[in-house]
């Protein structure tokens, strides 16, 4: 039984990696192909770490494993959210198919509201 889940979860990590990657070579801006390769490969590599504790068990593999999950999860949606407000804050525009801009609005409506330096 274990090493059928460890045989399902290697694949599906492989198979949403690979859909990360098409992603970043496939969509039209920096936000976008950002956020399919977050997504993407951050299950994708959870799964695989995930097909590891099933391999190997609760031993020294399993759990450094164990411990890589929440910080690969953690690091890598702090690091896009980072790479995005930054890429956003220097310039780089949308795609042309971008319907909205949220952002922009909430950036609008924040600065209105800061008082005003005499």
């Amino acid at each position: 039984m274990n090493e059928i889940l460890f045989k399902v979860l290697l694949t599906i990590g492989v198979v949403f990696n690979l859909f990360g990657c098409i992603g970043l070579l496939r969509l039209p801006d920096v936000y976008n192909r950002l956020q399919a390769a977050t997504k993407c490969v951050t299950l994708g590599t959870c799964s695989i770490l995930l097909s590891l504790i099933f391999r190997f068990g609760f031993t020294e593999a399993g759990i450094k494993a164990l411990l890589g999950i929440p910080l690969l999860f953690f690091a890598a949606t702090v690091a896009a959210h980072a790479l995005v407000r930054g890429s956003y804050h220097f310039g780089v525009k949308m795609g042309d198919q971008s319907v909205i801009d949220e952002y922009a609005d909430h950036k609008q409506e924040s600065s209105q509201k800061e008082p005003k330096e005499d």
